[in-house]
């Protein structure tokens, strides 16, 4: 096939300032699938300010989210991702929908239409893909952040068995932590008689080089917000749902 005639997606994501893995993440699950599918992808990114993971500094952030959905419209971006998760869901219950529909309208308004996607709500419709009806959950954040959202993805229908916060609340810090860290956290999650784990409920927390070890160690569908990202963002794409070694989610059957 003639390099010219391969379609190439731009990929937008809305990040926070001190957010250093989401846009290594999304590009290595997008780009592993070159072994699969023709397509490529280039990567477009927009910040908004955020050192400390604490409620007020969250909400102050997601403040700018419009701006940022406005500057990807401007490089005609074909999805964009808010890669925040926690930032979404201490807003309270159902606000991704909220926040998915005033960001879009942001990028029509700039006659760019492009379909939004948050971390927040693909994590909880990754989980519906799944038919996951009990969870267990590990997060970097402060019990209270935690707890937040966990109430979050249970006002969504999906119970929540157990969580365990590494409470860090340094955004710099989390992002320093060893992808492979979260296959010896979750060893001390309660993982009994759930139908799926978040390995990680953060988009900062390095945790892809963990999902396929941990899926095969406990036999049950192992996902991260980062991952469940990249699911919907495909499916907005109209591409099939696929990348290796990312786990179950992207393994192409839902």
């Amino acid at each position: 096939m003639l390099e010219n005639s391969v379609r190439t997606y731009r990929i937008g994501q809305i990040v926070p300032s001190s957010n250093t893995t989401m846009e290594t993440e999304i590009p290595l699950m997008l780009d592993s699938r070159r072994e699969l599918f023709p397509e490529r992808f280039t990567y477009h990114s927009s910040r908004m300010r955020m050192k400390k993971v604490t409620a007020e500094e969250l909400r102050q952030m997601d403040t700018e989210s419009d701006r940022c959905a406005l500057e990807l419209s401007d490089a005609r971006v074909d999805v964009l991702g808010y890669a925040c998760l926690v930032a979404i869901m201490s807003q309270g219950p159902g606000y991704h929908r909220q926040s998915e529909q005033r960001l879009h309208a942001a990028t029509a308004s700039n006659g760019a239409s492009a379909p939004v996607v948050s971390s927040a709500g693909a994590l909880v419709q990754g989980l519906h893909a799944l038919g996951a009806k009990k969870v267990s959950v590990l997060t970097p954040y402060m019990k209270p952040l935690t707890g937040l959202v966990v109430d979050y993805i249970q006002s969504e229908g999906i119970e929540v068995h157990d969580s365990l916060s590494l409470e860090i609340p340094d955004n710099l810090e989390v992002g320093r932590q060893n992808p492979l860290a979260p296959a010896e956290h979750v060893k001390r999650l309660d993982t009994r008689g759930v139908d799926a784990v978040v390995l990680s409920a953060c988009v900062q927390m390095p945790s892809l080089q963990s999902v396929q070890q941990v899926e095969d160690r406990l036999g049950l569908p192992v996902v991260t917000a980062a991952v469940a990202t990249v699911y919907r963002m495909l499916k907005e794409l109209g591409l099939e749902a696929r990348a290796p070694q990312a786990g179950s989610l992207l393994s192409g059957r839902y």
